[in-house]
């Protein structure tokens, strides 16, 4: 199941970089062959392990996108790789992918210049959430904000290898 994983990521990422879409005909479907294959191979308890894993990982990121910061190509990435993976390595892996992801974002905001509007940015969001509860700030969006946009993909791949490497 972790090679199926780590093909799907990769897949994912590959599209992620040349389109900034990930499929959902490669997320739907990684997520469906997941419980599939563990029907098949396991039986019913282990597709009930599958759908936890599913669970974890959109619930993992359904807040980020909720707020208008992530886009929903990653969530159901995320979860399907869940499916894989199951509950207890789909945190890890979301562990992992923050770690990746707050990486390429200090990377890329500093190569394109632009590290001090994310720093003022982060800022603003956080004074945002403190004074009018959590919600989106609708200039700090991705269909609004005028940052870098990344692959998120990338981060998810290297958080899953993580996970498989580290675990």
């Amino acid at each position: 199941m972790h090679i199926a994983a780590l093909v799907v990521a990769s897949v994912a990422c590959a599209f992620d970089l040349r389109t900034r879409r990930i499929p959902n005909w490669l997320t739907f479907g990684s997520a469906l062959l997941a419980l599939g294959f563990r029907l098949a191979e396991s039986g019913v308890s282990d597709v009930e392990h599958g759908i936890l894993g599913w669970a974890t990982g959109v619930a993992i990121l359904l807040p980020p996108f909720l707020l208008g910061g992530m886009g929903a190509g990653d969530v159901k990435l995320v979860g399907a790789l869940g499916a894989w993976l199951g509950p207890g390595e789909t945190l890890w892996m979301a562990i992992y992918t923050s770690v990746a992801g707050a990486v390429m974002a200090v990377t890329v905001s500093a190569w394109q210049e632009y590290l001090g509007q994310a720093w003022s940015n982060v800022w603003l969001l956080i004074t945002h959430w403190r004074v009018g509860g959590i919600r989106p700030l609708p200039e700090l969006t991705l269909s609004a904000g005028r940052g870098p946009r990344l692959a998120y993909a990338v981060p998810i791949l290297a958080g899953t290898l993580a996970m498989l490497w580290l675990r």
